[in-house]
């Protein structure tokens, strides 16, 4: 019996994090950050007339979802393609905010980047870890990821930057 509870509360936690970050929904904003380094990747803007992974000219939305570590996360984050992010932990727990100019300058040169479809096309190794954290990561159709495990080598570069990128601009821990 409390394993059907347990698995109701992640259906209606999943359909919660699916329904809840719409475009429509009006967010609560927090003061933009100051742009700050961190991201270790440089990205030269995209040539002119390019498009990010989907197809839409910069006008992409990015969702980041982590699992798995010692106490079995599974947040997920949403940036629209304006800057507004949602970020829902697997408590159900909302924060929301809007990315500075200067990060979403930089989301939208990674997500145009592209060695992120690259990334996403290369074959993935099982883990050596237990307890690591799985990251996914959707650019528009492109989806990417993997797990932060040191003696897997090293994660793909774009994806580990958008992933840095995310974690720093929105507070995320």
């Amino acid at each position: 019996m409390r394993s059907a509870s347990i698995t109701g509360v992640k259906i209606a936690l999943t359909a919660l994090v699916l329904t809840g970050c719409s475009a429509t929904e009006p967010s609560r904003t927090l003061p933009e950050q100051e742009p700050s380094v961190g991201v270790s990747r440089s990205v030269a803007p995209p040539p002119p007339g390019a498009t990010t992974p989907g197809g839409d000219g910069g006008a992409t939305r990015v969702v980041l979802t982590r699992s798995g570590g010692i106490a079995g996360r599974g947040d997920t984050i949403a940036v629209e393609p304006d800057g507004r992010w949602t970020l829902v932990d697997r408590a159900g727990s909302r924060r929301t905010g809007r990315l500075s100019t200067a990060d979403l300058d930089l989301l939208r040169r990674l997500a145009a980047d592209p060695d992120l479809t690259a990334e996403a096309a290369r074959p993935t190794a099982p883990t050596a870890c237990r307890d690591a954290f799985t990251y996914r990561l959707a650019v528009g159709a492109t989806e990417t990821g993997y797990v932060d495990c040191p003696t897997d080598g090293s994660p793909p570069e774009v994806t580990r930057s958008l992933v840095e990128l995310l974690h720093r601009a929105t507070g995320w821990t």
